[in-house]
């Protein structure tokens, strides 16, 4: 039996464990090659993975119809390369889902 996204507290700890900051340098070829996916900062980088992991359409397609789930865009890529900016960066094979540090609301 398979376990439910939300219930997979032991992938949900290895994705954690696995996920970490990265430069877009380091990103700029697996971009080229459209396996960088932006996640919105609205959301869960590691929820998120686990539910791809599980390929969880429903809420994919939702995420990804809300444009908060999205292939890395030009312009993005542009203004990540222009800026050297880091990001948080977790890997589901074949895809590195991205995403930028949250504000910090003062």
């Amino acid at each position: 039996m398979q376990t439910k996204p939300e219930n997979d507290t032991e992938l949900h700890d290895k994705i954690n464990r696995e996920t970490g900051r990265i430069a877009w340098s380091e990103l700029e070829r697996h971009f080229a090659q459209g396996n960088v996916i932006y996640v919105s900062e609205e959301l869960d980088l590691i929820d998120v993975a686990v539910r791809i992991s599980h390929d969880d359409k429903d809420h994919i397609s939702r995420w990804m119809s809300e444009g908060k789930v999205a292939k890395v865009s030009d312009l993005q890529a542009q203004t990540w390369s222009a800026s050297g900016v880091a990001l948080w960066a977790s890997v589901v094979h074949p895809f590195i889902l991205v995403q930028p540090e949250k504000k910090q609301l003062h």
